[in-house]
């Protein structure tokens, strides 16, 4: 079953486009509103279209024989006045169509960027997140709140295939929710060695299977298996699930001009070649920005550190882009954009067009980032695992479900809590 229309087909909300219902270029009805030239005048002289019309076109006859009517003293007009020789512009009539010019401009533009957004939308890779999970669910509209699943990909390989079932590797899952009012989201990073019951088929009760790190659900099922994984954990309904290539946004981050980033500590990367990243403030081009919030090993925190960096990474791609003049700049706009689709993949309802409008406001300072209520870290059946704390985690998730994020972080003070939670 659809969960959402993409552009192109109907019962979408947020969408403007021919053949949605929506007109473009709405404009009153004929007649309607006010008439030029037809304000009211002194009795005794004529206008057309509130310009003084005179002499009479096309006038033979009438008082005073072909010339018109009598001069006034010295060969003015009635009253006085001297005849100047010119008519005036009807401006009524060319504010009008001025008016109308830019009317169907702003039409023939919006199109063209609807026209360029759509291609955008369309040069999304996409899978089948919800393979056997779509059964029953209502078709899901851009109104409201929404919960998406980011899942990062740590992958070298930017060429491999999305659809093999372990090709993603679940370095990184966050639940991104967006409440109704779309002025601000919240991002909840599930450490990917949680210890969590995973379903033994995609459309199993939550209660079968086993219990394993949940980066272990791509191994079991692929996209598919991992979305009814997080669900089964969180009780929270997905809405859509983006897929993003780490190693795609390099281009992402080398188009925008480059990142600032914190260094908490100086450290000496794993990766060749072994690149030193001191402590402070780095700026960063793509390739070192993807180096460091791959690296884990050298913070007492670890794997907390390495999701911590990635949200700060996320939280910088925003800011760059709507503060630097990227979103104004037709040039940078368009490489940052074409990055953008060339790393993600989306599931097969998601629009990038309805985003774009629907949440178009959003910018890093409106972002919260959370890390999963845990306890740390445990060592279980031989393995160092991530153990939640179960209580806390269901009052986060059931205020997710809820749309009641804002009263949980009142109470909580998400942004005061250490990394791992």
């Amino acid at each position: 079953m659809n969960r959402a229309s993409m552009p192109g087909s109907s019962g979408r909300v947020g969408t403007s486009r021919p053949g949605s219902g929506r007109t473009y270029g709405d404009r009153p009805a004929a007649g309607a509103g006010r008439a030029y030239g037809g304000s009211d005048r002194p009795a005794g002289r004529s206008y057309s279209d509130g310009v003084d019309d005179w002499p009479p076109r096309g006038a033979g006859g009438g008082p005073g024989g072909p010339s018109g009517p009598p001069r006034g003293p010295g060969g003015g007009r009635p009253g006085g006045r001297p005849y100047k020789g010119r008519r005036k512009p009807r401006w009524g009539r060319i504010a009008l169509v001025a008016g109308a010019a830019v009317l169907v401009l702003g039409l023939v533009a919006g199109i063209s960027l609807y026209g360029y957004a759509n291609g955008l939308n369309g040069d999304l890779k996409r899978t089948d997140a919800f393979a056997d999970l779509t059964k029953g669910r209502p078709v899901k509209t851009v109104d409201g709140a929404l919960n998406i699943l980011l899942v990062g990909s740590d992958s070298r390989d930017p060429d491999a295939s999305k659809e093999t079932t372990n090709a993603w590797r679940a370095d990184t899952l966050i639940i991104m929710h967006i409440p109704a009012d779309h002025k601000s989201a919240q991002l909840v990073s599930i450490p990917r060695d949680l210890w969590v019951q995973i379903p033994s088929a995609n459309d199993a009760d939550c209660s079968s299977g086993s219990r394993a790190k949940i980066n272990a659900a791509f191994a079991f099922g692929g996209l598919p298996r991992a979305v009814r994984t997080v669900e089964c954990m969180t009780d929270v309904h997905l809405d859509h699930v983006l897929a993003i290539d780490f190693g795609g946004f390099k281009e992402v981050t080398d188009a925008l001009g480059g990142v600032d980033l914190k260094v908490e500590q100086s450290i000496t990367s794993i990766h060749k070649p072994h690149r030193t990243f001191t402590k402070g403030t780095m700026h960063m081009n793509g390739t070192e920005a993807l180096d460091w919030i791959r690296q884990r090993k050298q913070f007492p925190q670890g794997d907390f550190a390495r999701m911590r960096h990635q949200q700060e990474f996320l939280k910088a791609l925003m800011d760059k882009a709507a503060g630097t003049g990227t979103l104004t700049n037709p040039a940078k706009l368009n490489s940052f954009l074409k990055a953008v689709t060339n790393a993600v993949t989306a599931d097969q309802d998601f629009s990038l067009t309805d985003m774009a409008l629907q949440f178009r406001s959003l910018r890093g300072e409106n972002l919260t980032f959370i890390t999963s209520p845990n306890k740390g870290s445990a060592t279980i059946a031989g393995q160092s695992v991530v153990v939640s704390d179960r209580e806390k985690a269901l009052a986060m998730y059931k205020a997710i479900s809820a749309d009641k994020m804002g009263e949980w972080m009142a109470a909580n003070n998400p942004k005061s809590a250490q990394a791992g939670g």
